[in-house]
């Protein structure tokens, strides 16, 4: 139906025509050009000058075409289909082959009636269905949340899932509030009959822990139909492809419908990611072992740090920073006394000088091998240290003293300190606590310390520092200017029934000292340490020049080193000015990584690990629930369908009055000005109207 509008009142019209005769009438009423012509010549020039004109006028009132367009949808009608691995638990390769096939007729069927789109579900949702069956998980939430998404507001047929109602991931699809407007028809897959089955349900553990100390495994133990029968629980540690028992524990089914759950401590003596195997020893007749066996993947972190309290002399300092030092299980601390004769500064991350250098020991040796080695160290200063000394072994305080005479001082927060944050609490409360012995002198920091606790001397805030930070040489170095911290620690006991305040103070200074920084030119980093076996292997890598700014001109290289020593090798994409790789799937596994990349004529590298653990929740689950999709098959108006009756789903279908074509009507509207036959029929009439004209004499 199409109708022609005007953007101009309708008597308009009028006009135009009114235009057309007047201009035609004009030029020919009175026209004695064509005298000797016949008297319909005049007629029918004027004819189609009138048309010519009125045509014209007409365009100028910018008509408008509108049709009505009506156009009949099918039905759009959703096929998905389970591709996880339970999914041929109870089929053998014949009954899969013909469950394909009856999937694929039931494709054409719906084809021929209705828009089909097709899906798969598994780990993620994909347009197609290609009946690998090799998903780790099931997330049967996802896919209605998809359908939803996808075709609300449109002709929604009827959604058909293929699966056998196990999912293992996201929630529960009976609350996934994706609200279809359409029936749904599970066609339920898989055997609902428990069989004789022992599972190694969930194991609970840390994903990290750290060398030295223990760790839990809660483990999850179901059996089904294996009643007074005996299994034991097996934990070992697979390493290079060998398995070493660590554990055993004997377990009875005392009845058919069987759970427990055991405690089981294990040491973290390597660092590292390891990797643990549970498993449960077979039962007879059982109907699979497959989810008897359980790996997983912890990170052994050896994270501590060895710290060397060095005194000149016992001082009731040393046990009270060595018992707050050690609430941080990353610190290991030794104290020694300068008076050893083995002392070995060398092997320690961190050195607290208490009192040294001393008046009676000279400790030049143990400071050189301090600069050699690049050791960030914290000097205490008492009234024991060589005050002469004190200001040439580190840059960070000038102290110049002169008598063996001390002040009692306080402390006073410096509220322009920024290397790191301090609780408000602490700022309010250490000004409070008992004064420190500092031996008298003249203090000043130099102008690339930074001072967090000034001394107050009696009531006088000075602008001595008593805690000042620095870096010299890209050696972290601390001052603490005064002896007695124990009484800090007992006044913040007395006054607050704990250690909270003095322990925050020195978490947070040894915390700032201790920490190292990255000055590796190269490096690779992981997304993180252990990955699913379902999940690609990402890497990034960063190339710096000698300014520390980060470039990736020359190309970098990485090779992968499994367990077996096979090596798989990889070039790094450039992605802006630095390096990204993804490397894809690698079966579960422990892998060594080394990162290659010549810069100025040397080569430079970075050795790093990662692991791959495999992914087991389709194997933990053997029974289909049947009961679930028949939830939501009543929930949507559907029927639960069964695989020897794919062939009838097309007239149980075709049963439900919703699933109709509906009519679309689209109301279309364009200009008659760009009517290519206008222009033509203009062009006509001009073009004879000319023509009889110059034919006749008339120009």
């Amino acid at each position: 139906m199409t109708n022609i509008a005007f953007q101009y009142p309708i008597w308009f019209v009028a006009l135009c025509v009114l235009a057309g005769i007047i201009y035609a009438t004009a030029l020919y009423f009175r026209n004695k050009t064509f005298r000797e012509q016949s008297k319909w010549l005049n007629i029918l020039l004027g004819i189609f000058r009138f048309l010519s004109v009125t045509i014209i006028c007409l365009l100028l009132l910018s008509p408008l075409l509108k049709s009505l367009v009506s156009e009949a949808k099918k039905p759009v009608v959703v096929l998905a289909q389970d591709h996880s691995e339970s999914i041929l638990n109870d089929m053998n390769q014949e009954d899969s082959l013909a469950y394909v096939q009856k999937i694929q007729n039931l494709e054409s069927q719906l084809k021929e009636k209705y828009e089909l789109q097709t899906f798969s579900f598994g780990e993620e949702i994909k347009e197609g269905i290609d009946y690998q069956f090799n998903d780790k998980v099931t997330n049967v939430s996802e896919l209605f949340t998809e359908i939803y998404d996808r075709y609300t507001g449109q002709n929604l047929g009827a959604v058909i899932i293929a699966t056998d109602g196990v999912y293992n991931e996201g929630s529960n699809p009976i609350y996934s509030g994706a609200k279809l407007a359409a029936p749904v028809f599970p066609i339920a897959l898989g055997d609902t009959i428990p069989d004789k089955d022992l599972v190694l349900k969930r194991v609970f553990h840390n994903k990290i822990a750290y060398l030295g100390d223990k760790f839990s495994l809660q483990i999850d133990i179901a059996a089904r139909n294996c009643a007074n029968a005996p299994t034991n629980l097996k934990i070992s540690k697979v390493v290079g492809g060998k398995t070493i028992p660590l554990k055993t524990e004997p377990i009875t089914i005392i009845k058919n419908q069987f759970f427990t759950t055991k405690e089981i401590i294990l040491d973290a003596d390597v660092a590292g990611v390891q990797r643990y195997r549970i498993s449960l020893s077979p039962v007879a007749n059982e109907v699979t072992t497959i989810n008897n066996t359980k790996d997983i993947f912890i990170d052994v972190l050896d994270a501590r740090q060895k710290i060397l309290i060095l005194a000149n002399s016992p001082h009731p300092d040393i046990s009270a920073i060595k018992t707050s030092v050690l609430k941080n299980k990353n610190y290991q601390v030794d104290v020694a006394y300068i008076a050893q004769k083995d002392v070995n500064v060398a092997a320690y991350d961190f050195v607290i000088l208490h009192q040294l250098p001393s008046q009676l020991k000279n400790i030049s040796g143990i400071l050189k091998t301090l600069y050699d080695k690049n050791i960030p160290r914290l000097y205490i200063v008492g009234t024991q240290t060589d005050m002469s000394k004190i200001g040439k072994v580190q840059p960070i305080v000038n102290i110049k003293g002169g008598t063996a005479s001390t002040n009692n001082v306080q402390a006073v927060i410096n509220p322009l300190f920024n290397l790191f944050k301090i609780d408000e609490n602490l700022k309010r409360e250490l000004p409070k606590f008992n004064p420190l012995t500092s031996p008298f002198g003249d203090y000043k920091a130099s102008g690339d310390a930074q001072v967090l606790l000034y001394q107050k001397i009696g009531s006088v805030e000075t602008k001595y520092p008593l805690l000042a930070f620095g870096e010299v040489n890209k050696i972290k170095i601390g001052v603490l200017a005064a002896e007695g911290i124990w009484k800090w620690k007992l006044f913040d006991f007395m006054q607050h029934q704990n250690h909270f305040v003095f322990d925050e103070l020195l978490s947070k200074s040894m915390t700032y000292l201790t920490l190292k920084e990255d000055k590796r030119k190269f490096r690779v980093s992981v997304a993180k340490n252990i990955f699913n076996e379902n999940e690609p292997i990402l890497l990034d890598a960063e190339l710096y020049n000698d300014s520390y700014e980060l470039i990736n001109t020359p190309d970098a290289a990485l090779t992968i080193t499994n367990e077996d020593g096979k090596n798989f090798n990889f070039t790094f994409n450039k992605v802006s000015n630095a390096y990204t790789l993804n490397a894809g799937f690698f079966p579960p596994g422990n892998y060594n990584i080394k990162g290659l990349v010549n810069y100025n004529n040397q080569q430079l590298i970075y050795n790093g690990k990662f692991s791959v653990r495999p992914v087991q929740l389709e194997r933990f689950e053997t029974t289909a629930d049947h009961g679930m999709l028949r939830v939501l098959a009543q929930q949507f108006g559907g029927d639960v369908i069964y695989p020897n009756a794919i062939d009838s789903l097309i007239s149980i279908i075709d049963a439900k009055d919703e699933v109709k074509p509906v009519l679309y009507s689209t109301l279309k509207t364009r200009s008659v000005i760009h009517l290519k036959w206008i222009f033509w029929l203009l062009v006509s009439l001009l073009g004879i109207e000319w023509f009889m004209r110059r034919f006749y004499g008339g120009y």
